[in-house]
């Protein structure tokens, strides 16, 4: 039966549940009199009317419960049917719509599917396409990437305006230096935020200058340099180099194009030790003149006395005096050179590399060098150390030379084991064992390898690496040993909680109201929502009563800066909470007394966690919750989090009003993202951040576009007048 049909049928149905009771009641009365007896037809409708009555006042209920009932199929399953539409048109692709309803719903449904199938097809064709244009222009910029990664100093790109574009690690581990305190490092460096925040404004813009002064007077690329004291008292030299875009030429520039400045690149050199290893290199070089100058007049005099002398009694007493100054001349020397070592030991650079390169280096410089054996027996495999390579093997040489030397040694053994945070590098030999005090002796003198000799000493190169040498005999084995100490390299560790899960969230709570705070920061009430930054943060703590003394136990925060989501900008810290856990939450957030016992206070972490989101909106999950738990620390502590905050639950009401649940693992399965690490407190704040760009398409469909409008339509769902 068609629809047009079903229509029809639908309001006859309608038209004569209504009207049809009465119509009955007047064929009932007239069918009862006769045509002569039209006066009684008054007293028959008084006998009627009521029976008609309640008829039709039943036939108004039906009616009503078939309208409700039609509207329910088609009014609301429209708008079921257009959020579904929404959902596979923009922000997951694999979405279907589930075909439910009347059948002229389940057509259009199955009608939806078919062209988001086509469409996926095109889709799919199209970005094979631009996949395949873009291969190339990918591959530079993953070289570009990879270049400015491995530089050895500190890189920043920013515009003209200053905020940072571009930056390398290392610039990002130089923040210490230009901070005056812990919480303030790791709000300097990021994407998006402002270079004045290093370097004075006033500075830049005369670098900023100069470069535009040489630009168009040569025409050539420019550079500035300056050098400045940074607010954590650190000499920086900083070399500026413009980052060139070329202006349409015009006719009275003679059909020239003109280059102008839309950008520039800071790399950044910490000068501070460099310069006072210059001052004490100066102050020994001019210490060492004066005495020299001193000694040698000493001499001079001497020699005088010596030419004049006329008996030996004179010769003697002048030898002595040029013996004397001779003495005080070794021992200026000596000390000099001491200290001219120390300045040596503060220049070494420690880098890192894969022990077995170290190892191998070794090996083949004794054998080289002093033409002994040098077999590797052990190196633990990935093992990475930070040493100064070439003073370290410098160091092994030494001791094999000194081995040969004494005991005529001519094979050895090295070998290489994991301690962390120290390795081990050891050096074995078949024979008598090296007593400390012969060890202690080595460890002072210069080392001199195959006729070359440095004014570094053993103790120099240990003390260098922060550990220590020994000596000692492996009775087991029937081998004796030295063994040095060097540091090994840092390695990022990932726990085994970045699982796939899929946990409940933990209940709504509003007992906090997120729209009318005190001192809150309203500036960009009217800034589009993609034009601004965002710290998306999650907490995990002791239970779920901040007021009745529960605590944070861990904080997690990403940054999204220009709509895109900034994983290695983020926070991850567990929290000691001074307080015992909920054996109830273990489970859940997989936290334990040992992992928080020795960790920073929330007094520690939060001025950092505060000064790590300054200048952005903040956006949590169950936004009340989080901020319920900083709201209680804020008279405390000093702090006021004045940001603004969006919520991705009532986001989530506004968008889906028709959805039946907007916890963090419904949405996220709407939206096609994968829950990684649910109930770790970074885990929970990435798949917060991905959800939240999703929604931004959405918002912008529905006419919300800033901040302020973001907020009101936030402010009048259902989830936001709830009070627990």
């Amino acid at each position: 039966m068609s629809a047009k049909i079903r229509f029809i049928l639908a309001v006859v149905i309608l038209v004569l549940l209504i009207t049809g009771p009465f119509l009955l009641t007047v064929a009932v009365v007239h069918g009862e009199l006769p045509g002569e007896e039209r006066a009684s037809f008054a007293a028959a409708m008084e006998r009627w009317l009521p029976i008609g009555g309640m008829l039709t006042l039943l036939a108004l209920v039906l009616g009503l419960q078939l309208l409700r009932a039609l509207f329910r199929q088609y009014v609301r399953g429209l708008m079921a049917l257009a959020e579904s539409l929404r959902l596979m048109l923009g922000a997951n692709r694999n979405f279907r719509v589930a075909p439910a309803g009347p059948p002229e719903l389940r057509a259009l449904g199955r009608a939806a599917n078919d062209l988001a199938q086509q469409r996926d097809a095109l889709l799919d064709d199209v970005e094979a396409r631009i996949a395949q244009a873009k291969a190339a222009v990918e591959e530079e910029k993953n070289r570009l990437a990879a270049l400015v990664a491995d530089l050895p100093l500190p890189v920043v790109v920013c515009n003209l305006d200053g905020r940072i574009l571009l930056y390398n690690n290392r610039a990002r581990l130089q923040a210490g230096a230009l901070a005056p305190d812990a919480h303030a490092a790791g709000a300097l460096i990021g994407l998006g935020r402002s270079i004045h925040g290093v370097f004075d404004r006033s500075l830049i813009g005369h670098a900023l200058e100069t470069l535009r002064h040489r630009l168009e007077r040569t025409g050539s690329q420019p550079l500035a340099h300056f050098v400045t004291t940074t607010r954590a008292g650190q000499l920086i030299r900083v070399q500026m180099t413009p980052v060139l875009a070329a202006a349409a030429a015009t006719e009275e520039e003679g059909g020239a194009a003109q280059r102008s400045i839309g950008g520039y690149v800071l790399v950044m050199e910490n000068i501070t030790k460099m310069l006072e290893t210059g001052a004490q290199c100066d102050r020994t070089v001019q210490l060492l003149a004066d005495d020299t100058r001193t000694a040698l007049a000493g001499v001079r005099a001497g020699l005088q006395a010596l030419r004049g002398a006329t008996d030996l009694a004179q010769v003697a007493n002048a030898a002595d005096a040029i013996h004397d100054e001779v003495q005080i001349l070794t021992v200026r020397l000596n000390r000099a050179a001491q200290d001219y070592a120390s300045t040596l030991v503060s220049r070494w650079p420690l880098e890192e590399m894969l022990g077995a390169d170290l190892v191998t280096a070794v090996s083949r410089r004794i054998e080289g060098r002093l033409g002994i054996t040098a077999k590797i027996d052990d190196v633990a495999p990935d093992l990475w150390v930070r040493v100064d390579s070439y003073a370290l093997t410098q160091a092994m040489c030494f001791l094999a030379a000194k081995l040969e030397e004494s005991f005529n040694i001519r094979l050895v053994r090295l070998r290489l084991l994991g301690a962390r945070p120290a390795v081990l590098l050891e050096l074995r030999w078949a024979g008598t064992a090296v007593s400390n005090e012969t060890l202690l002796g080595w460890q002072i003198e210069p080392m001199t390898v195959a006729g070359e000799t440095t004014p570094l000493t053993l103790r120099d190169v240990t003390d260098r690496h922060g550990g220590q040498l020994s000596c000692g005999r492996a009775s087991a084995i029937q081998q004796s040993f030295f063994r040095i100490e060097i540091p090994a390299a840092q390695v990022q560790e990932v726990g085994d909680r970045a699982a796939l899960v899929q946990v409940e969230s933990r209940p709504e709570f509003y007992d906090f109201d997120l729209f009318h705070r005190a001192g809150e920061d309203h500036a960009n009430d009217d800034t589009p929502l993609a034009s601004l930054t965002y710290t998306v943060f999650d907490t995990e703590t002791t239970g779920l009563q901040p007021s009745e003394g529960d605590e944070i136990i861990q904080i997690g925060a990403v940054r999204i800066v220009n709509g895109r989501l900034l994983r290695h900008e983020n926070i991850d810290q567990i929290i000691d909470p001074q307080r015992r856990l909920r054996p109830e939450g273990i489970p859940i957030h997989g936290i334990t007394e040992e992992m928080v016992r020795g960790q920073p206070t929330l007094a520690t972490l939060l001025p950092q966690f505060h000064a790590f989101c300054a200048g952005t909106v903040l956006v949590a999950h169950n936004a009340a919750f989080d901020m319920r738990f900083l709201q209680l620390k804020e008279d405390k502590l000093g702090i006021r989090f004045t940001q603004p905050v969006l919520d991705t639950l009532l986001l989530s009401a506004v968008i889906h009003p028709n959805q039946e649940s907007h916890k963090l693992e419904a949405i996220a399965e709407r939206l096609g993202i994968t829950i990684i690490g649910r109930h770790t407190a970074l885990g929970d704040a990435i798949v917060t951040a991905e959800v939240f760009l999703r929604m931004l398409p959405a918002l912008a469909d529905m006419g919300i576009h800033t901040l302020g409008e973001a907020r009101a339509a936030a402010e009048k769902t259902y989830y936001a007048r709830v009070k627990y």
